[in-house]
């Protein structure tokens, strides 16, 4: 058990506390035209997804923290992306998409209330957001370099951490379907334990197939069909610990595969928010303390 009550570098890990921002009047109220959100973002729907969602964390002994509402930004409700917790502290990201700028201050004050130290900031014309972030040991973070995470921010990244003994390897991530989606390296794949991951093979960067590959990292390859109509959040999924995890309903033989693999996966709909403003579970959280591994 860690002394702090901060602390991450695993994404599975036991999580034991998680910042979140509930979809308040900014998000209810947001242009879907500017935001670029879906069809089937449903404001009236939305709270009670959103709550069951958060009942699953709750369920599993999680302490959540919650964050005062950002009245500037719809899209805060996804608290990974605009810092990155590190076994020393917060990092703040420098988002690529920038009607997100606000929720940076926005999550400075929320670990200063909290006495969480923040130990660095992505700066000037680097661009990184921490959903093109992923722990794949205590020592290494992976980083994919794409529309909203550019060489720039990589390297300040490297910088940073390099002062932990922390090493931040970097894969291209694909064109896709362009500058307005968000597809972030964590669209892409999903550990599910220290030896299992959910993946999009199609999409995945070969040297990081290969890296996976030589750590013994069995990919359980996620239907590509459900992949198509779920907008890549078939495999964005929360593990709440190894094997453990929070999942949108509807991608059946996804759920099929996990559970298969000897996972426990509880659901929630993800039709009024996720899907739409594509954001999975794991985006909606900003994980603040993963138990220690021994």
């Amino acid at each position: 058990m860690s002394v702090n009550n901060y602390g991450v570098s695993s994404m599975v890990a036991p999580l034991q506390r998680v910042a979140l921002h509930a979809p308040g009047s900014t998000l209810q109220n947001a242009d879907v035209h500017q935001w670029h959100y879906g069809q089937s973002f449903n404001p009236k729907e939305l709270g009670k997804d959103y709550q069951k969602f958060v009942s699953h964390i709750e369920q599993a002994g999680v302490e959540v923290l919650w964050m005062a509402e950002n009245t500037e930004s719809a899209d805060a409700v996804f608290t990974y992306d605009a810092s990155l917790m590190t076994p020393k502290g917060a990092i703040l990201m420098n988002p690529g998409k920038t009607l997100r700028m606000s929720e940076v201050e926005a999550h400075r004050v929320f670990y200063q209330s909290m006495n969480i130290p923040v130990i660095g900031q992505v700066t000037g014309k680097a661009k990184c957001e921490a959903g093109d972030t992923l722990w794949l040991d205590d020592q290494t973070l992976l980083v994919g370099r794409g529309y909203r995470t550019n060489d720039a921010g990589i390297a300040q990244m490297q910088t940073m951490l390099g002062d932990q003994g922390i090493n931040v390897l970097a894969f291209d991530l694909p064109c896709y379907q362009g500058e307005q989606a968000c597809l972030h390296l964590m669209s892409l794949i999903s550990l599910l334990a220290d030896d299992l991951a959910l993946v999009h093979k199609t999409l995945l960067p070969v040297a990081l197939a290969q890296l996976l590959s030589t750590r013994g990292v069995e990919l359980l390859e996620a239907p590509a069909d459900e992949f198509e109509a779920s907008g890549g959040l078939n495999l964005n999924v929360l593990t709440l610990a190894p094997r453990h995890v929070v999942a949108i309903d509807g991608c059946d033989k996804t759920l099929l595969l996990m559970r298969s693999a000897g996972c426990e996966v509880v659901t929630f709909s993800g039709e009024s928010l996720c899907i739409p403003c594509e954001g999975g579970p794991t985006c909606m959280t900003r994980p603040v303390l993963r138990s220690i591994k021994k």
